[in-house]
């Protein structure tokens, strides 16, 4: 069996750090949950207390990592970092077994729009990859109606490789491999 998705090092001035379920940390990623620009796509605007529960499930399983990634000692966004194995997109690809996924949303929308995005998410791909060795992609499947976010993550090194029906929405499956062999 493949292990959880492992912590990576990112590259200064990225860092970033598994979420706490509590505290500062809970308040922030219930807040971005909130904001318009994040609930439009990720319909996660629950409570304080359902958020809690969540990311207390996620650091106690092996399917994904909550981590807040933060620029210049500033944070900037929460992700989950997955084992697509483990997730619902497996059933969409022909995924390899330590493939990884990510979901992510920068919270604060005045933090849009500045190349960070991209930045970002170019550094988390290369982290995640660095992480794990035996790793050979890491895909996202931003819903199709954000072109912002398909935007980004083309101009971080992701390729399409087509589009998902997924229950909640349309995806834009896009990959960023590890080597050109390792493109679907």
């Amino acid at each position: 069996m493949v292990s959880s998705p492992p912590l990576p090092m990112l590259r200064s001035p990225w860092s970033l750090r598994a979420v706490r379920a509590e505290g500062t940390d809970l308040d922030l990623v219930h807040g971005w949950m909130q904001q318009p620009h994040v609930e439009a796509f990720w319909h996660q605007a629950w409570s304080r207390d359902r958020w809690a529960n969540e990311i207390s499930e996620q650091l106690a399983g092996e399917h994904s990592l909550p981590v807040l990634v933060s620029y210049e000692n500033s944070p900037l966004a929460y992700a989950e970092l997955y084992r697509v194995q483990r997730d619902r997109i497996a059933e969409y690809y022909a995924y390899g077994p330590y493939d990884l996924g990510i979901h992510i949303a920068i919270g604060e929308q005045k933090r849009t729009g500045q190349g960070l995005g991209t930045q970002m998410l170019r550094v988390l791909a290369e982290g995640m990859l660095d992480a794990d060795p035996g790793c050979r992609r890491v895909v996202a499947e931003p819903d199709v109606l954000n072109e912002v976010s398909i935007k980004a993550f083309h101009a971080a090194g992701f390729r399409p490789a087509g589009e998902v029906i997924l229950p909640d929405k349309t995806a834009a499956l896009v990959v960023h491999p590890r080597t050109e062999e390792d493109m679907l």
